[in-house]
């Protein structure tokens, strides 16, 4: 007679039973991991960003990502001080949001990033005297003009690179967060990269790796400290985006237009620390991880050795 399910699992040695325990365990996680997975992405509501404050400040919001941002804040009713280097684009992008949305205030302050930073700050900080800056979207920010080794890297790259990623975003969030610690409440987001998070290094992009690094760990430390402060701290991860500073034109599924990857983002302001908005690319994430290290790291100077090579003719060209 056969013996029954129960009576065959029971026959078997202990550790083939262990092992069919682990591989349940294993699917169980994965099945959660999964279905939370869908969760946050797709069903998960977006937060009342309002409840905040009634202002959100944008840094870079004349083009890219930014501008993005600046227009979905004031789709959901948000005040907006825009902080750029171009007071003409500044006015450009202002104009076009009070077309569009008509209620929306918007207040702009010139600040070069590359220039005399004290000086900016103390403009953001007359700005913002006496308004509830609820949202503070970090995202100004450069990378390098194309792919170059290291030693390659003049100083005026070098310097800008680390002024504007790393000491740009610090002063602007040491500027704004007094409001939201008096007011206990307040969501910050800082745009890093998938340069230094999701792929193992990014040869040829170092210095701009890594300052995208330094905004993932500022983000996480302040995200812990604040956090019984009613203060949100995120650092947004994307991966290719359709923008300037990308070298991208066309958007397409895996490479979101700058709206498509804002709109993506406004759901998830507020919740974890550290975020890939845009699903497509968390999905590219998660073939990256399950790849050695050695592959993504020869393909992926392989790939930007033939950007570098590109931009060397470009740049050949003009010098002709």
């Amino acid at each position: 007679m056969e013996l029954c399910f129960t009576e065959q699992l029971k026959a078997q040695p202990f550790w083939v039973l262990l092992l069919l325990g682990l591989g349940f365990l294993s699917l169980f996680k994965s099945s959660l991991a999964f279905l939370k997975w869908v969760f946050v992405t797709f069903l998960r509501p977006a937060k009342n960003l309002k409840k905040y404050g009634s202002w959100a400040l944008v840094t870079g919001p004349t083009d890219g990502i930014g501008k993005g941002f600046a227009f979905q804040l004031a789709r959901k009713g948000l005040n907006l001080i825009l902080v750029g280097r171009n007071p003409d684009k500044l006015k450009e992008v202002s104009d076009a949001i009070k077309a569009k949305y008509g209620k929306t205030q918007i207040k702009t302050v010139v600040v070069d990033f590359t220039g005399d930073l004290s000086e900016g700050i103390k403009r953001i900080q007359e700005a913002i005297e006496g308004l509830d800056v609820g949202v503070l979207i970090n995202n100004v920010g450069m990378s390098y003009p194309y792919a170059r080794f290291f030693h390659e890297v003049d100083e005026e790259l070098l310097k800008n690179l680390i002024k504007i990623n790393v000491e740009g975003t610090t002063k602007v969030t040491q500027a704004v967060l007094p409001g939201m610690l008096k007011r206990k409440k307040g969501a910050i987001v800082n745009i890093g990269s998938g340069a230094a998070i999701v792929i193992p290094s990014d040869p040829l992009y170092a210095v701009y790796a890594a300052t995208k690094a330094y905004i993932d760990q500022f983000s996480r430390c302040l995200y812990v400290e604040y956090k019984k402060s009613g203060i949100d701290v995120q650092c947004q991860v994307p991966l290719y985006v359709a923008t300037k500073m990308a070298s991208i034109r066309r958007s397409s599924f895996f490479v979101p237009s700058t709206d498509g990857y804002a709109r993506a983002a406004m759901r998830w302001i507020g919740y974890e620390p550290r975020c890939t908005p845009y699903w497509p690319h968390s999905v590219l994430w998660g073939l990256a991880n399950s790849l050695p290290e050695s592959v993504i790291d020869t393909w992926r100077l392989g790939f930007c050795l033939g950007v570098r090579k590109r931009g060397q003719l470009k740049d050949s060209r003009k010098n002709e």
